[in-house]
């Protein structure tokens, strides 16, 4: 009995020194992360904070900043980038008519066939069509932008940590490095073709700045188009475009938390009416 005491007393110790050995392993890991920057880590800011109409629980559209982020990228963006998720007939969500979007649509010429000799045409867009990429395929794309292909945007802001935040703070971010930053980083200085911005990872992009002064963009509502402001509404109307269904599934979600918590009541209150006959033992 002595025997098979000390052989379980080893055995327990011996799971002892595991689970501190694990243990102090993992906070000196967590520490470690949480305190040490990677090899070669680069200085870039953080996205700024923006208050949007739709950020929290109770959160709503704006459509007169959506239909200004629209009118921001058709004018600005839409040069290089494209939105093949999204169809033109899309657009009455954000409060144009049906004759509007099949002007807008018609606007836009679209790839299509010939259907006299069946070779590739274009033709004036439908509702039904989807925003038309600027160019043709990917290596005219890369031959455009300094070997650099434009990201599609159409999930853009779910594409990237803090989405909205982070394509409006690049839009603003623009600019020349400082010398402080070129002392302690050399390899921060933008090489030719690119451009620094602070929110960037790498601090140095392919993209050109794309909004570069005020009034750039005429609002149909008589706002004004500072660049800040023309950032903003893009970033919103490219939330949208990543996830066009977030508000309405916000307001789903408190009837369904308000039906959970109903339910959790009254199962409570039914096991206790049927286990109250039970006498419990002693």
């Amino acid at each position: 009995m002595t025997k098979l005491l000390s052989v379980r007393l080893v055995a327990i110790l011996v799971g002892l020194g595991f689970a501190v050995a694990v243990l102090w392993g993992f906070l000196v890991g967590a520490y470690n992360a949480a305190t040490e920057e990677a090899p070669g880590h680069l200085p870039y800011e953080h996205p700024r904070d923006i208050d949007y109409s739709f950020n929290g629980p109770f959160g709503k559209w704006d459509q007169a900043q959506l239909q200004r982020g629209l009118k921001v990228y058709n004018e600005v963006c839409s040069a290089c980038h494209s939105l093949k998720f999204v169809a033109f007939r899309d657009l009455q969500q954000l409060g144009y008519s049906e004759g509007q979007v099949k002007a807008f649509a018609a606007s836009k010429q679209v790839p299509g066939i010939d259907p006299n000799t069946g070779e590739a045409t274009t033709r004036a867009g439908l509702p039904t069509d989807y925003f038309p990429s600027p160019y043709p395929n990917a290596v005219a794309a890369a031959a455009a932008n300094n070997n650099a292909i434009p990201p599609d945007l159409s999930l853009i802001t779910k594409a990237r940590g803090d989405g909205t935040n982070y394509v409006a703070s690049l839009l603003m971010g623009y600019q020349e490095p400082s010398a402080e930053l070129l002392e302690e980083h050399p390899e921060a200085a933008p090489a030719p073709g690119l451009h620094h911005n602070p929110y960037f990872p790498n601090l140095n992009l392919a993209m050109a700045p794309p909004l570069t002064s005020a009034g750039q963009v005429t609002y149909d509502d008589g706002t004004e188009a500072t660049v800040e402001q023309m950032s903003t509404d893009v970033a919103a109307f490219l939330t949208w475009t990543a996830e066009p269904t977030l508000v309405k599934r916000k307001q789903t979600g408190w009837p369904v938390l308000i039906f959970l918590l109903f339910a959790t009541v009254l199962a409570y209150m039914s096991k206790r009416q049927i286990w109250s006959a039970v006498k419990r033992k002693k």
